[in-house]
């Protein structure tokens, strides 16, 4: 207030009264003009919403992040390209034309250099799976927008799209790519959210239903197929997921793989929460010593077990109630399953991933074939096993329990250099070591391993 009133006594003395008032009407008309030449220099980068285009942030960029944000009064759309998926949240007015395979966001024109396009599928980099995804842009509505972005539906929740092309159908790529990230971005609208599918597969929608109803109250919308344009004011394009298969970032996420199992637990009302404890009945002598359930996954096609009936008969003589089943697409029949056992063993394959219907502290056993698969073994179903509160063991077969025997010699670069052989050709690796090779266990080696996992089943 004191500099407040210093300013006006010398700006009074300075002044006559007349020219303070003559001064005034010059500033306020100066101002006019000055406002006037603004709009004219910039009326061609002005819209109805005025846009802030940043390309990259610099604290996103050193955390290996890449974002482009558009912002404005209402609308805002942050776009992220992570190591494994890209996805962008879109607010504001939406408009989503499934015929074009575009989303429109009236926030004004010419800053995104025509759109930023999208594969709403999480798994970034594989051109493989990508090539069967739908490209989806996102454009900034024009000033004279005609029929083709006009509302025919709104909604009053926010959508997600995500795609179910890639590598959908897949039992380890459905959970990976699909329902593990649909989970970390549904989640939070505790069911409130309406689900945009592109790249429709009925099946894998059946397969999953419970998983979709859980995440969403409201029926699905097949968007390439819909002749109306879909109104929102918030969408996700894209799904989020972290690098690693089948892992939850705990440090970068509110949810955890155990969260993650507790969903599933509850989406396909299985029983069973914790292993059995083995006790010696002298330390309990009232109550019968459980049996443990071992569950042998088979396989009809590639990386079948050949005397699975020697394996199961092993398995009994320990003292393991054991069950043979084959992962199929009744996912509610084979969580039932594999949630009633103790213990689950399989050779390396997309049917391992059921280990995400096991009760905690349970045991999985992954028989590791021929052809340098450590590695693959490890990332797959290793460590993110220790994340789901699983103990993991594995069985790495020899040269003499691989069919590969019966094919090649066994000074055979089959044998001897499979990484070479990767290296080469991944389609020829492919032929050889996943569709040509069947397992036959040597019992009474495995058996040191079944007897492992009952040491475990005491602690």
């Amino acid at each position: 207030m004191g500099e407040k009133m210093m300013y006006d006594t010398i700006f009074a003395r300075s002044f006559s009264r007349y020219d303070q008032k003559k001064l005034g009407y010059g500033a306020f008309v100066g101002c006019l003009l000055i406002a006037f030449s603004f709009c004219i220099v910039f009326k061609p980068y002005l819209a109805p919403i005025r846009l802030l285009n940043t390309r990259l942030s610099e604290d996103a960029d050193a955390a290996g992040l890449k974002m482009l944000r558009i912002t404005a009064a209402i609308n805002e759309t942050i776009c992220y390209e992570e190591e494994r998926t890209e996805y962008c949240e879109t607010n504001g007015d939406i408009r989503v034309d499934g015929k074009s395979s575009t989303l429109f966001t009236a926030a004004g024109a010419g800053t995104l250099n025509g759109s930023w396009r999208i594969s709403p599928y999480a798994r970034r980099g594989d051109e493989a799976a990508l090539i069967r995804v739908t490209k989806w842009s996102i454009q900034s509505l024009p000033d004279d927008f005609s029929e083709q972005a006009r509302c025919g539906k709104s909604h009053s929740v926010p959508g997600i799209m995500f795609s179910l092309g890639g590598y959908a159908g897949n039992n380890f790529h459905d959970y990976t790519d699909i329902v593990l990230p649909l989970f970390l971005t549904a989640r939070p609208f505790d069911g409130e959210v309406k689900f945009l599918v592109t790249d429709k597969n009925p099946w894998w929608i059946d397969k999953f239903r419970h998983v979709l109803q859980k995440l969403s109250r409201y029926e699905l919308i097949d968007i390439d197929n819909e002749v109306d344009v879909h109104c929102f004011t918030s969408v996700i394009v894209g799904l989020k997921r972290y690098p690693k298969e089948l892992k939850i970032d705990t440090s970068k996420s509110p949810y955890s793989m155990k969260d993650f199992r507790q969903f599933l637990r509850s989406a396909y009302s299985l029983k069973k929460e914790n292993a059995v404890v083995i006790r010696d009945n002298n330390v309990e002598k009232e109550r019968p010593r459980p049996q443990p359930r071992l569950l042998i996954l088979s396989r009809k096609r590639t990386r079948a077990f050949k005397n699975t009936m020697a394996i199961a008969g092993t398995a009994r003589q320990l003292g393991y109630d054991v069950v043979v089943e084959e992962a199929d697409s009744n996912v509610a029949r084979i969580a039932e399953v594999v949630n009633s056992c103790d213990v689950m063993m399989g050779v390396h394959g997309a049917g391992l991933t059921n280990m995400v219907f096991l009760p905690e502290n349970a045991i999985v056993i992954q028989v590791v074939p021929i052809g340098g698969f450590e590695w693959l073994a490890k990332t797959d179903f290793g460590e993110p096993s220790k994340d789901m509160n699983l103990r993991y063991l594995d069985y790495k077969i020899k040269t003499e329990e691989s069919s590969l025997i019966q094919q090649y010699p066994p000074d055979h670069e089959v044998f001897n250099n499979p990484y070479a052989i990767q290296d080469r050709s991944w389609y020829e690796f492919k032929s050889i070591y996943l569709e040509k090779q069947n397992v036959k266990l040597d019992v009474n080696r495995f058996r040191d391993t079944l007897l492992r996992a009952l040491e475990l089943l005491r602690q």
